[in-house]
């Protein structure tokens, strides 16, 4: 068989591949349509609210300049990501970039925050705001680009709109290597939080070795600091935070009042784990901005499977269900909250057994919280709790003293996860922490965490009575850190196992 024999260069063909989604697009290009498309609009009204959150950001950004130096701090929100084809994934911006320049939702894909030191006070921050504005009725952009124009994604905001938006200075987003580039290198060092745009991050990169500046290993550690610092700011929130995040908590608890409504309808459903999902979805969309993260709908043997977020399996009566979901709030504020209900609305025996376990356990937790606590040692609380219970059930295959030593741990096949993260922007908040900033630390009043230990005992488990195999439990809720204890933010969504039967039996009603 012959194969055509072709002339095409890797780059043409490379341009001819990028240029075929227009093969199917029958819009005309003539001037007359032009003319005609661009006459005849009136003027929308601008969304030009100040941001709430335009209130609390220039000290955020004081604080990080003045721990980063002299240093231009680059900060993308992020780029759209392909889903199938030509049609992306919902944009949610990078959560430094949200959390210094005070957007939320979908806002902005391409823009790029930059902070700096002050000229006049290197303790005082100076920001600029980078973006692709609206462009006018008479551009090709408004009727003709699926990117960007007004005809495809909604209106956009213009330079000054979204400077009153945000209150600082706002720029088109061509003017961005000009000024990224000046005095780098004689005066300002330059960082970009890694990871987030390829693009603007090898503009930095290519700005930096133009200046003088090392690369390299030495460019990635400036970067990486940059994101350490970013991290570890948020690990104790501001008042704005601490309301989002209690709108995001009351979202949530809203969302499990509405699966437990409909578990009969999963019980019905060959997929019910999938009911349970998007009915939790619906209220976290029509209350807030979306999910945190993806929801684990667990029933039986799957609430074993820690990140069990497949979610389509059945739901049975005579079963626990283990729902882990949270909802995410316009600011990007987002709960986290487990709770495991009984699908029959009434524990068994031995699943009482379990989760009575696991409540104490969590409340072991509780009662030892406090500001000066160091935070491992929530952990260290709950699983005391947890080896107990295991050797009194005769799993261990010595004391619960001797699991306990750092030469045991074997109460940790049942129990593999860590008891506590921090919350916020990311459902596992400030990840790039320092140890010694984030496990060894000491609690502080305004820190969010969760306390959620559990007991997961697979149904091939052989090492466990029959009787236990197939459950999973986890109690999970969300904690405020005050000036002498803690807050229990979801404690509104019932925990000790006769008050979840009255609770679903309320809401069945």
């Amino acid at each position: 068989m012959s194969t055509e024999n072709t002339d095409t260069s890797p780059k043409d063909l490379s341009k001819d591949l990028a240029s075929r989604g227009d093969s199917r697009s029958q819009r005309p290009t003539n001037a007359a349509f032009r003319e005609f498309i661009a006459s005849g609009w009136d003027e929308t009204v601008p969304d030009a609210e100040r941001r709430a959150a335009a209130d609390v950001t220039p000290a955020r950004r004081d604080a990080l300049v003045r721990t980063l130096g002299a240093t231009r701090l680059v900060l993308p929100a992020g780029v759209l990501k392909v889903r199938s084809n030509d049609t992306d994934y919902p944009f949610r911006p990078d959560t430094a970039f949200a959390y210094y320049a005070g957007l939320g939702t979908d806002e902005e894909p391409d823009s790029v925050l930059v902070v700096e030191p002050s000229a006049e006070d290197p303790g005082r921050s100076e920001a600029v705001y980078f973006f692709r504005p609206r462009a006018g009725f008479d551009t090709a952009e408004f009727y003709a680009d699926a990117r960007y124009g007004e005809m495809w994604v909604g209106r956009r905001p213009t330079v000054a709109e979204a400077s009153q938006r945000l209150g600082i200075e706002v720029r088109h987003i061509d003017e961005l290597r000009d000024h990224l580039a000046k005095d780098v290198g004689a005066q300002l060092s330059l960082a970009i939080m890694p990871g987030v745009d390829a693009a603007v991050e090898a503009m930095v990169d290519e700005i930096r070795t133009q200046n003088g500046l090392p690369g390299g290993d030495e460019a990635a550690a400036a970067h990486a600091a940059l994101k350490e610092a970013a991290s570890e700011q948020r690990l104790v929130k501001d008042g704005y935070e601490i309301a989002q995040m209690r709108e995001a908590v009351a979202a949530t608890i809203r969302g499990f009042e509405d699966v437990i409504g409909h578990l009969p309808a999963a019980v019905d459903h060959p997929r019910g784990e999938r009911i349970i999902e998007g009915v939790f979805a619906a209220t976290a969309r029509a209350d807030g901005n979306g999910v945190g993260y993806d929801t684990i709908a667990a029933a039986g043997d799957h609430a074993c499977t820690l990140h069990w977020i497949r979610n389509d399996g059945p739901v049975r009566a005579d079963e626990l269900v283990l729902v882990d979901a949270g909802v995410e709030v316009d600011s990007l504020y987002t709960a986290d909250v487990t709770r495991t209900l009984p699908v029959s609305g009434t524990f068994s025996p031995v699943q009482r057994r379990v989760y009575s376990a696991v409540l104490e356990a969590a409340d072991a937790a509780f009662a030892v919280a406090r500001p000066g606590l160091r935070f491992r040692e929530l952990h260290a609380a709950a699983m005391e709790v947890l080896a107990g219970h295991l050797e009194q059930w005769g799993l261990l295959p010595g004391t619960a003293a001797e699991s306990l030593a750092p030469e045991g741990q074997w109460h940790r096949r049942w129990m593999p996860h860590g008891t506590s993260h921090h919350l916020g922007m990311d459902v596992h908040d400030c990840a790039q922490a320092r140890r010694e900033m984030y496990l060894d630390a000491e609690l502080e009043p305004g820190m969010v965490f969760t306390i959620e230990p559990g007991l997961y005992f697979k149904e091939n488990d052989l090492l466990v009575p029959e009787e236990l195999r197939g459950i999973g439990v986890r109690i999970e809720d969300d904690v405020l850190v005050t000036a002498d204890g803690v807050e229990n933010l979801s404690a509104a969504a019932p925990r000790r196992p006769e008050d979840v039967e009255a609770w679903m039996a309320g809401l069945r009603r």
